[in-house]
């Protein structure tokens, strides 16, 4: 692997957490508005836990199909750098959605076969990143952060899209490395893959996995 590969570690609860992110380097930090998850803060909680993130850390809030209603009152309480959309957003609500608030846009798409990669190319035409992830189980409560991965072979030769992404899904410091020289990542997302107990954070495990991106 070579050059720096950025790194977002997603669903922070705890100051404690958030500092470890930083100082091991992450290059994003995911704040989870998605109420069922274990790593849901609310607007006020994550206005708190960005007070010491420093200029040039992305500050990133994981919505799913929020309401205007809702991300009104996230955008209006939190500074973000970037929205991420979790959901099934359709390509003209990520566009209403970068309009109003004039935020870039993470697109999240999901994936388990070769076929649910053509959704890329389609919201590359609006959003400003894509988030390549692993399809959720059917009825699965939660869209990610289930821990698992799909076949990153689906994306060998397959490096170059019209805008950045990021890789996520099941990702761990044990097999991160594996996952980006399979798939050319430049960019990878972690959550449940550093933590000790679901919604907890593991600061040993959190810099770990950003020495393996290395």
């Amino acid at each position: 692997m070579s050059g720096e590969i950025s790194v977002k570690i997603c669903g922070l609860t705890a100051p404690d957490h958030v500092r470890a992110a930083v100082e091991a380097g992450a290059r994003y930090l995911g704040f989870n508005f998605f109420p069922k998850s274990p790593r849901y803060v609310t607007a006020e909680q994550a206005a708190v836990l960005m007070q010491s993130v420093p200029v040039g850390v992305a500050k990133v809030a994981l919505v799913v199909n929020a309401s205007n209603e809702v991300l009104d009152q996230i955008t209006e309480t939190v500074p973000f750098d970037m929205l991420q959309l979790h959901g099934g957003e359709s390509i003209k609500r990520v566009s209403e959605i970068k309009s109003r608030y004039g935020l870039p846009v993470m697109k999240v798409i999901g994936v388990a076969d070769a076929e649910d990669l053509d959704a890329i190319d389609a919201f590359s035409d609006v959003a400003d990143q894509i988030l390549i992830d692993a399809k959720p189980p059917k009825n699965a409560v939660l869209p990610g952060g289930n821990g698992l991965a799909f076949d990153w072979r689906l994306m060998a030769g397959r490096k170059y899209w019209r805008k950045p992404w990021m890789l996520a899904g099941g990702l761990t410091p044990d097999n991160v490395a594996e996952a980006i020289r399979t798939t050319g990542a430049r960019q990878v997302d972690v959550a449940s893959g550093v933590e000790s107990a679901p919604g907890i954070k593991d600061e040993a495990l959190i810099s770990a996995f950003i020495d393996a991106t290395r």
